[in-house]
């Protein structure tokens, strides 16, 4: 018997929550009648039964405020301003903030509220609290010095359960540590240095770029990156390509109208199934997020990542398994050999270094995916907009290229020893990351026992952290505040990382640059991707010395609208729509033009 879907299951409790109460109050008075024979008056009994939910609701709350209000009392510490709507239980609020999601700059509706509340606030919604900073030394605690204090939480594990099962990416405590440990090892330096992987996909992807301008049209570079990006990490994590790169780049809008209009077909194949699935399951997660514990009310009768995921386990599990035959043939056969898992060997992939711990499909599944998601999506987004600068700062990006040229030449691929040395790229990229971090916006929960963050201010009390209060955290908007990087903080400028702006800003605050989080659960893909990110640069940068944008190519309802034009910040000079989902991207592509490089040129 098929288990009810999620939304079905939250609306049932949601009336038994309703309804359990004025039924419990009409069942006692019933009860009474009959023991008494006392006829109470019938309007007595049923204004007592609409009060019964209002009334056990109101105690229940007020019992709680009173109880945190003592507890916060006890711990020395005050409350964390409010931000108040102006609808009943602060509706308006969630839905000014899905809204403005969808048609504003990012994190664009709560610059008003920082100066009035300061840097961390919270705001109350249907009775549901929750907090939200973007301040380094509260994000510091969550993620690090308090890391025990916080969790991931019913919520954010509910939303994703569907998708990333228990992987390390969507679990807590002793099962975290566990996914943790099976996957350490794995990204070790020996491992993440060799680049034949990159090399093979870079150079097929650059020649399909390179014949799409060919033939006199602009590129979606974000589509072609994360092309890039999963038949790289399918490869490296489980052996076996998706090579959506197969299948074509996308042309620009007016071109696809005119081939649709001729009858021309410009659908993909069945090979870009997996990458679309995966595509799908990540904007229906982060759907879910943005409307907090609602969210199942959408899936009332049926899952949004239902359809998606079958294709993804239908990818997935025949890998699996095949994988999993391979090696009790193996251990068959080799009965007496014993398996390190500290130990990767020349050419093992995610799923045959897993192995070594657990052939649990299940398990197995989640943890690849889990890796798939993060792998694909954090690269792309970070050459995508590390392209997007080149375009709009040539100066810079000529820069770059003879540093590229010094170092590696115009045809040889980089090695490590190559990337380490490239310092003016590595300052490239951060400042990128600063600017357009690869995950806008994350999550933590207080944890069965209430917290605290530090006071913002000298003499001041710390900020009470209610148990299990979702707390929220911006890094995007926290690596663009002035007075942390300087007043120059919403310029593009990689000789930040370089001059004495570093030591000024940076060195003694480290916690204000976080793109790849912090703390023990700090990304361990971390250097994996600054190798992948620049190795895949270098390759473009060889191939290519002109970036320019066309914005002409992407969708009209795609492009910044021109009321950005007059706004405040880096929002004024933005050419192309950032938008969040699980990570962040340019909405309706990147489209570029881009020059190739005459042969040998140095």
């Amino acid at each position: 018997m098929p288990l009810l879907p999620v939304g079905t299951v939250f609306l049932l409790n949601v009336f038994a929550k309703l309804f359990a109460p004025p039924v419990s109050v009409y069942a006692a008075f019933s009860l009474f009648n009959y023991a008494t024979s006392i006829q109470l008056h019938q309007g007595l009994v049923w204004t007592c039964v609409a009060l019964a939910y209002p009334l056990l609701s109101f105690t229940r709350k007020k019992r709680a405020s009173l109880s945190q209000h003592r507890e916060m009392e006890s711990m020395g510490a005050t409350e964390v301003p409010q931000w108040e709507g102006k609808w009943p239980g602060n509706i308006d609020l969630l839905l000014k903030v899905i809204e403005e999601t969808k048609s504003n700059y990012i994190g664009q509706s709560f610059a008003p509220y920082f100066e009035s509340l300061g840097y961390t606030w919270r705001m109350n919604v249907l009775g549901k609290g929750a907090i939200f900073t973007v301040e380094p030394e509260h994000i510091k605690e969550i993620l690090a010095t308090r890391f025990d204090d916080f969790e991931k939480g019913e919520l954010i594990v509910g939303a994703l359960q569907d998708v990333l099962g228990s992987g390390v990416f969507n679990s807590d405590g002793d099962m975290w540590k566990f996914h943790r440990s099976m996957t350490r090892p794995f990204f070790s330096r020996d491992r993440i240095s060799h680049f034949h992987i990159f090399e093979r996909h870079a150079d097929r992807v650059l020649d399909s770029i390179a014949q799409r301008l060919r033939e006199g049209h602009a590129v979606d570079i974000q589509d072609a990156f994360l092309r890039f990006t999963i038949d790289s990490a399918s490869e490296f994590l489980f052996g076996s390509c998706v090579h959506s790169i197969d299948d074509g780049l996308p042309y620009p809008q007016h071109v696809r109208s005119l081939q649709e209009g001729s009858g021309i077909s410009v659908g993909a194949s069945d090979k870009e199934d997996f990458a679309r699935a995966v595509t799908q399951v990540e904007d229906t997660i982060i759907k879910r997020l943005q409307l907090g514990f609602l969210w199942p009310l959408p899936e009332t009768f049926s899952s949004k990542t239902a359809r998606p995921m079958k294709v993804i386990d239908a990818y997935l599990e025949p890998i699996l398994s095949a994988a999993i035959e391979r090696r009790n043939e193996h251990r068959k056969l080799n009965p007496s050999a014993k398996e390190n898992p500290d130990e990767i060997e020349e050419d093992e992939t995610l799923v045959d270094h897993l192995l070594k711990v657990t052939d649990d499909m299940k398990l197995l599944k989640d943890e690849v995916l889990n890796m798939m998601l993060a792998g694909r999506d954090t690269t792309a987004s970070t050459l995508t907009f590390v392209t997007y600068m080149l375009a709009m700062h040539p100066e810079m990006a000529k820069r770059l290229r003879a540093e590229i040229i010094e170092k590696v030449g115009s045809t040889r691929c980089p090695t490590y020893d190559d990337i380490r040395e490239m310092k003016y790229m590595r300052a490239f990229i951060n400042e990128t990351l600063r600017l357009y971090p690869v995950v806008p916006f994350n999550g933590r929960r207080s944890g069965s026992k209430a917290t605290t963050l530090k006071a913002t201010s000298p003499g001041a009390k710390p900020f009470y952290i209610p148990a299990q209060t979702g707390v929220s955290y911006s890094v995007f908007i926290m690596q663009r505040r002035t007075d942390l990087w300087g007043p120059d903080a919403l310029e593009f400028d990689p000789d930040r990382f370089l001059d004495e702006r570093l030591h000024k800003y940076l060195t003694p605050n480290p916690f204000i640059f976080l793109p790849f989080n912090a703390g023990p659960r700090i990304c361990l893909g971390q250097q994996f991707a600054y190798n992948e990110v620049s190795f895949m640069l270098v390759r473009l940068m060889q191939r290519f010395d002109r970036f320019e944008l066309d914005v002409s190519a992407q969708p009209p309802e795609t492009v910044p609208p021109p009321s950005w034009r007059s706004a405040p910040g880096r929002q004024a000079v933005e050419r192309i729509w950032p938008k969040a989902n699980l990570t962040i991207y340019a909405f309706g592509g990147m489209w570029v033009r881009m020059r190739e490089a005459f042969a040998g040129d140095e």
